[in-house]
């Protein structure tokens, strides 16, 4: 190894100090690796600072150490020769730098020799070890011991480290600086150092000025440092090794000039000098670590006070400076604390004192080198709590004996370990044993903290992660015994002592086969200070059955239990087929019953035959069929028909046991059969008899025949048999969704499924087979399955070959498209998106396209599908980003377009006119994306066809359960453009447009209904008014008194009631989701209530006018008229609408609308039949009035007072009918599927505007009402006397007995002639008051 020491000159960093942008500190580039023909090179360049610049600029030299390695040490020799030979100083060729070498010294020599290869570094002559150095590494043994320094170490020391030159007889080195005047301009070329004027200038005034300097004793070099305006005045150095008076030489450096320069011989002027020697510096601690304190010593004999430099990236503020004069002796101390490593560099400390007025400076400088504390730490360990031993380790790129070392602990489990040390490295060893380590506590990690410090303040720490497991105990438990049988639900408890862990796995072991449980089938959470996982089994098959592996992970440690579980062969009671299901048996007579399984096992099955149980055996032929024959004898035999019902039931050898569904047997007499068939069977004309489908080799598959007997013949009614092809892929589906590995073996059934359907194509024309098909899409679509373009395509051709079915096929399958939907809805929300994405799907009637939104960066969502078949159709769905808000994971949001599911999907029945008229699109979010409170999704549909009018954006809404699935348009808002129609919803699932022929007659429904109610509720409020000024006037007659107080409560029910109804259907229009919101219970409450107030309080009017027909000498008093009305008006509507509520929670109310529920509960029975019910008897009421009414009393009547006859029944059905809620009657004709159009609006009219009704009929048509509102507002006194008297004459006629009206009020079904009746009123009232108490019930 060859240091070797070069000095020179770097034109580089003199152009960097005239910008400022130049770090004139030392520092340390990264090691160089070459390769050359001496061997294998590794340079570090230590570049150190030698000068400061006092004046200008000027070049920086630099002391560079480069190490060799020589394979061979007699190349040595060789170099030291060719070192000598080289003639200083040497120019070396940089880009825009002028570079001289002025020497190349070998400082050290390093080399292995010796048998054991000992290693031998020595210095050599003139260079010796610093003393750090010495203290760290032992000597040779041949080597002078020394006290301080030595020359010769015996191993090689750090990196960095070299001999450096001896202290004693250390030369002085003066540096005069000087100045001299050109007569000349200046020009700007002189500032730039890479101008070929200054490097021209420079070279020509060195050797001049060297060339006149020489003689000079002890003179060494000349340096220009640059040039300053002044005409030209030159700045350079002179450097010596003694105090040279330059004064004498002055005259020869000028005349070695060339006379161009111009060069003024009286203008040499000495401006200081610095003197390096004699001044001491010393810096401890030797070996100097980012985060020490760092003392540097600067002594010297003058007595003045030390100045000291720093390197440019040395950040101040925390260095403390003090100087000392003792005895003449100047003594300067520079104490750093937490030294940084930007802090290294050159440090120079200087004492100025003035001779003959020249600066005489003398200095002493050092280079500081910063260390890292570099800890390289062992890897973050694993440790089982079961005596395990893991060794930790920190080590670093300096010995141990500079450090002193601490290990600490800080975490939820705290071991401690031993603590052992190599020369680098500290080590600690950790031990765990089980009774350490909390079962609580397992899988936790604690931080190891090792740190190394040293004596003056540095200090480095590493932290290294321990993870203790403890080893879980884990067991299995099951209340099966370990023995099931097919179709039976099972569980298996998975308990471990430990909480924490990564994942739970279960396996099953069947033979040589390993079976990964899918996580659906179980559950895992923390039970107390342990964890449980659950496995349940819904339905056990075949694929169960094997020794189970329950498996707790906690990082690389894999706890588990194990547990044996048999699964035994037993039939489904759907998997037994039934020979026959359904026939007649002619008594007496025989009949053989068969009960068939394709589950071969090991069964015990009977026959029940009036619960009388018979063992049978298995039919010879093998086929897993059982059968049983049965003989009624005349003695069992009736004169009529016996219905009987047979079960047969399978056991297996641990008692299972499963029952069949009935074989429904029917005892015929013998007389009464007609058709006979000894392959079908018997039966009477007009008889049905259903046994089950058979393949060509005779196995039972799904689906049954019906025969039905006619004409002695038997002819096929119904044929709902499976294709075999689909009855296997059915079966296959079944045992699919019961696998352990469902999500493993999807994408191979999938594919099986598609192939089976294309082969099958024709069969898709028969019900059964589609129903099949549907039923299979819809239990696989439940299962997770990775979004693979092949497995995706396999599920969406079947679909697409599906809606390909003739659509009679599909109007026979009551709800398939809605299931269908389903089905595709399911699956597309079970994709698992692979590498971010989600291929795109194309078919002839339907697409699919979707996309992966990363959580951290939201985007919108806009996808667009183009159908070229049957009508160029087109759709696009938008959603904004900010409607996005994505989980914890990704968004996956997919859509699917329909182009041909419109004519087969079917219509709700309040939306018959009304054809789907664009695609059908889903769209869909997965689960751990949240949608905004103002969520908007915008679709855009192409219309199919242009004619069609009335756009209505509508969603497949599948709770209307009584359908099977309905278009519904709630939450959606549509705009019409052109052949266009946009919708604007706030949810999301499937989507379409439909429109009609012609205007939504619904919509003119909806404008009546609320143009009505809001005229009633005005009307009701004028009756109130009304009631209040004429009360007093028009309640001086009891019966008048009691007509009016049910009027007024008719009123005041009725109009809160309409209040509610607006209400409510504000919310509905608004959307608002009230669903068993306690506001949504509230208003049908009070809906319920007070409509059947008003129907109670309409009862109570019409029974006192019923009391008054038939009870006419009879008056009750009207206090217990008043406490029966409102008992019946108030008391009974309370306690209805109190058990509905109480008895219907939580189904009181509708899902989509706060009204009365009726698909779960029949709440709004409890409205209707009430309804009804005072309805009816309310029309008797009415019926009895009017009948009376064209009654004659005496003889023939008059032409006038037939007129008049008529016109009273007309005023009495007008006022009766808006009294007593009449108008309801067309609620009936409402509900009655298909009914006319003409109902409806008949309905809304009537009752929409029943509060108009009641004021014009029931409040402004009675004469007396009229009077006292006219005495009220009359102006004069004399006026509302002559009407009075007016009124008096004109009201005796009417209000005598005599009057045909008062007849027939008074008269019940014939009876004529004159009355006088009793009255409880005053004594003063005339007769004729009397008798007309009736008539002012409806005047």
């Amino acid at each position: 190894m060859l240091p070797w020491k070069i000095t020179m000159f770097c034109t580089l960093i003199v152009v960097s100090t005239a910008s400022q942008n130049i770090n004139f500190g030392s520092f340390i580039h990264s090691p160089i690796y070459g390769k050359g023909n001496g061997g294998e090179e590794q340079r570090e360049l230590h570049r150190q600072k030698r000068q400061d610049v006092t004046l200008g600029i000027s070049p920086v030299e630099y002391t560079i150490a480069v190490e060799i390695s020589l394979p061979d040490s007699s190349l040595l020799e060789t170099l030291r020769s060719y070192l000598k030979s080289l003639s200083f100083p040497i120019s070396v060729n940089a880009s825009d730098s002028a570079v001289n070498i002025s020497s190349i010294d070998v400082t050290t020599v390093c080399s292995s020799d010796g048998p054991k290869g000992t290693t031998h570094c020595s210095c050599e002559s003139g260079y010796e070890w610093p003393a750090r150095a010495c203290r760290a590494a032992p000597a040779c043994p041949s080597a002078a011991p020394a006290a301080e320094s030595c020359t010769c170490l015996a191993q090689r020391p750090p990196q960095g480290t070299y001999c450096q030159p001896q202290s004693a007889g250390f030369p002085f080195i003066y540096i005069i600086k000087m100045s001299v005047r050109l007569n000349k301009d200046f020009e700007d070329d002189l500032r730039n150092l890479s101008s070929s004027m200054f490097k021209r200038y420079k070279s020509d005034l060195e050797k001049a000025f060297t060339k006149g300097y020489k003689s000079l004793p002890g003179f060494r070099s000349v340096k220009v440092t640059g040039f300053r305006p002044g005409s030209i005045m030159v700045q350079y150095e002179l450097t010596s090794a003694v105090n040279m008076p330059p004064e004498s030489a002055n005259t020869d450096a000028a005349e070695a000039l060339d006379r161009s320069y111009k060069i003024v011989p009286t203008s040499f002027e000495r401006s200081s000098m610095e003197v390096h020697g004699g001044t001491n510096i010393s810096v401890s601690p030797d070996e100097i670590f980012e985060g020490d304190t760092v003392t540097m010593t600067c002594e010297s004999n003058s007595s003045s006070g030390a100045t000291w430099q720093f390197p440019e990236t040395f950040s101040r503020g925390r260095e403390i400076l003090k100087n000392d004069t003792i005895d003449g002796k100047s003594t300067s101390t520079l104490k750093i604390t937490n030294i940084k490593l930007e802090d290294a560099g050159y440090y120079r400390c200087s004492f100025m004192e003035w001779t003959h007025n020249v600066s005489v400076i003398h200095v002493a400088g050092t280079n500081i080198t910063v260390s890292p504390i570099k800890i390289v730490p062992s890897e973050d360990v694993e440790i089982v709590c079961n005596g395990d031993t893991k060794e930790l380790s920190c080590c670093t790129d300096r010995d141990m004996q500079f450090f002193t070392y601490y290990w600490k602990t800080n975490g939820a489990i705290n071991i401690s370990g031993t603590t052992t040390a190599t020369h680098n490295c500290t080590k600690y060893l950790l031990q765990a044993n089980e009774s350490q380590c909390p079962a609580d506590k397992s899988a936790t990690k604690t931080d190891y903290t090792c740190e190394l410090n040293t004596t003056n303040g540095a200090r480095k720490h590493k932290v290294i992660g321990v993870t203790y497991y403890r080893v879980a105990n884990v067991s299995i438990s099951s209340g099966t015994n370990g023995k099931v049988s097919e179709g039976q639900r099972f569980c298996l408890s998975c308990n471990s002592d430990v909480s924490n862990f990564d994942s739970v796995t279960w396996q099953i072991q069947s033979g040589s086969s390993t079976k990964q449980v899918d996580s659906v089938w179980h559950t895992t959470n923390h039970s107390g200070p342990g964890a449980k996982s659950v496995l349940t089994v819904g339905s056990a098959n075949l694929d169960w059955d094997g020794n189970y592996t329950c498996t707790f992970t906690q990082g690389f440690l894999n706890n588990s239990a194990h547990m044996q579980i048999d699964v035994f062969p037993l039939p489904l009671k759907e998997d037994i087929i039934r020979d026959p299901i359904k026939a007649s048996i002619p008594c007496p007579g025989t009949q053989v019953l068969r009960c068939c399984t394709s589950k071969t096992g090991n069964y015990t099955v009977k026959f029940y035959v009036e619960q009388t149980p018979t063992f049978v055996q298995r039919e010879r032929r093998g086929t897993g069929c059982y059968q049983h024959t049965v003989n009624f004898i005349e003695t069992q035999c009736g004169s009529t028909e016996r219905l009987l019902q047979v079960y047969c039931e399978f056991r297996n050898q641990i008692d299972g046991h499963v029952k069949s569904s009935p074989i429904f047997l029917k005892l015929l007499p013998a007389k009464k059969v007609a058709c006979k068939s000894s392959e079908i069977g018997t039966g009477e004309d007009g008889a049905e008899l259903t046994r089950p489908c058979m393949n060509e080799t005779n196995h039972p598959v799904r689906g049954s025949i019906t025969y039905k007997c006619k004409h002695n013949l038997w002819e096929i009614v119904r044929n709902s048999c499976l294709a075999v092809p689909v009855d296997d892929l059915l079966s296959s589906a079944e045992s699919l969704v019961s696998s352990p590995e469902q999500q493993k073996n999807l994408p191979e059934f999938l594919r099986h499924l598609n192939h089976t359907v294309k082969q099958q194509q024709q069969s898709m024309k028969a019900v059964a087979n589609l129903k099949a098909v549907v039923e299979i899409l819809n239990m696989v679509s439940v299962v997770p399955v990775a979004a693979e373009r092949a497995t995706m395509e396999n599920f969406l051709s079947t679909v697409d070959m599906v809606i390909s079915s003739p659509p009679k096929t599909w109007k026979d399958f009551e709800n398939g498209t809605s299931q269908l939907l389903a089905s595709v809805e399911q699956f597309s929300d079970s994709l698992q998106p692979i590498n971010s994405s989600i291929p795109s799907i194309s078919y002839e009637n339907l697409q699919l396209k979707g996309v992966v939104i990363d959580k951290s960066k939201v985007s919108g969502y806009d996808e667009s599908f183009t159908f070229s078949k049957p009508s160029n159709l087109n759709g696009s769905v938008l959603i904004n980003k900010a409607n996005i808000q994505a989980g914890n994971s990704s968004s996956t949001i997919i859509s699917v377009a329909y182009s041909t599911l419109g004519p087969i999907i079917p219509q709700h029945k309040e939306m018959d006119e009304f054809v789907v008229n664009g695609l059908v699109m889903t769209t869909l979010i997965n689960a751990s994306s949240t949608l905004s409170d103002d969520f908007r999704i915008i679709m855009t549909f192409t219309k199919d066809n242009k004619t069609l009018k009335n756009p209505r954006c509508v969603f497949w809404n599948f709770s209307f359960s009584e359908d099977g699935g309905g278009w519904d348009t709630t939450g959606c808002e549509s705009t019409e453009n052109g052949d266009n129609v946009t919708c604007s919803c706030n949810h999301l699932t499937s989507f379409s447009i439909l429109m009609s022929p012609g205007n939504d007659p619904w919509d003119t429904l909806d404008y009546m209904s609320y143009i009505g109610v809001s005229i009633s509720i005005l009307s009701l409020v004028a009756c109130i008014g009304i009631e209040f000024v004429v009360w007093k006037s028009v309640t001086k007659a009891r019966i008048s008194y009691m007509r009016h107080v049910c009027i007024l409560n008719i009123v005041i029910s009725l109009l809160i009631a309409d209040i509610w109804f607006i209400v409510i259907a504000g919310m509905h229009d608004a959307n608002t989701k009230m669903d068993q919101a306690w506001l949504c219970i509230a208003a049908a409450f009070f809906i319920q209530f007070f409509y059947l107030c008003v129907f109670f309080w309409m009862l109570a009017l019409g029974l006192m006018v019923f009391y008054h027909l038939v009870f006419i000498l009879h008056n009750a008093s009207k206090t217990i008229m008043k406490a029966l009305g409102f008992c019946l008006g108030y008391f009974c509507p309370l306690a209805i609408s109190a058990i509905t509520l109480s008895s219907t929670h939580p189904h009181y109310t509708r899902k989509r609308v706060c009204l009365l529920n009726w698909d779960e509960s029949r709440a709004l029975l409890a409205l209707v039949i009430p309804a009804m019910i005072i309805v009816a008897v309310n029309v008797i009421v009415t019926i009895v009035v009017i009948a009376k009414i064209p009654r004659r009393s005496i003889g023939e009547k008059s032409i006038n007072e037939e007129k008049s006859s008529l016109y009273r029944i007309t005023k009495c059905i007008g006022v009766l009918t808006s009294l007593l809620g009449l108008t309801w009657l067309f609620g009936l004709a409402t509900v009655i599927p298909g009914s006319p159009r003409a109902f409806h609006y008949l309905f809304t009219l009537f009752n929409a505007f029943q509060g108009l009704f009641i004021l014009l009929l029931g409040i402004l048509s009675d004469r007396k009402v009229r009077e006292a509102l006219w005495n009220k507002c009359s102006l004069s006194s004399w006026s509302s006397q002559h009407t009075k008297s007016t009124s008096q004459g004109m009201s005796a006629p009417m209000l005598s007995i005599s009057s045909p009206f008062s007849k027939t009020l008074n008269n019940l079904f014939g009876k004529t002639g004159k009355y006088q009746v009793s009255s409880t009123e005053p004594a003063s009232s005339s007769a004729s008051e009397s008798t007309s108490k009736v008539y002012s019930l409806l005047n």
